[in-house]
């Protein structure tokens, strides 16, 4: 019985943890709940069971959210294995979450513990002559620091070149991005408010 009554506290945690990361990313993308309703083709209600952790959620419906929120569906899943005491506070190694859509040669982890914050903070790794593929834009103010590497940004029509040790930042702007050197660029990067 006490098992039984443990195993369902922690279905409900993880309910509750998967529904705050679907308002957050539904927000950051201006979506209403009718919006985000329409594209997985459920009902508002729904959705917003999701968001407060009531509703079950078949894994048909997270694949779906997935794709509408431009998220792997593991986004919802990884970070829910690790150890409880670190649950909102640590992220350990082991147990950051990919995100992003992983364009050639670019991928982001979530260093921060969720999204329910003013802002997060990412781990970003650019592959040796890995480039953008077109100006990227999101209404956030953004900084990062580059821990190793070399990396040229376009921020609209201005030029730079980066080594390591060196930082950025800009707001609300069309940035590009692409890395010349023959080691990865790996940066610490926060934005606010939260996008993913």
């Amino acid at each position: 019985m006490a098992e039984t009554l443990e195993k369902s506290q922690e279905t409900r945690v993880i309910a509750e943890a998967i529904g705050r990361d679907v308002r957050a990313l539904r927000r950051s993308r201006g979506l209403t709940l009718q919006a985000l309703a329409d594209l997985i083709n459920r009902s508002v209600g729904y959705i917003s069971q999701v968001e407060r952790g009531i509703s079950n959620l078949g894994l048909d419906d997270l694949r779906k959210l997935g794709a509408a929120l431009n998220v792997p569906i593991g986004f919802f899943l990884e970070h829910h294995s690790a150890d409880p005491a670190d649950r909102g506070t640590i992220v350990r190694a082991q147990a950051r979450r990919r995100i992003g859509t992983q364009e050639d040669g670019f991928t982001e982890e979530l260093l921060s513990p969720d999204m329910t914050g003013s802002f997060e903070m990412l781990r970003t790794e650019i592959a040796p002559g890995a480039k953008s593929k077109h100006k990227i834009h999101r209404a956030a103010e953004e900084a990062a620091f580059l821990v190793s590497g070399s990396l040229e940004i376009w921020v609209e029509d201005r030029h730079f070149t980066l080594s390591t040790g060196d930082a950025f930042r800009f707001h609300d702007q069309n940035v590009a991005w692409h890395n010349p050197g023959s080691e990865p660029a790996v940066l610490v990067w926060v934005v606010a408010p939260p996008v993913y």
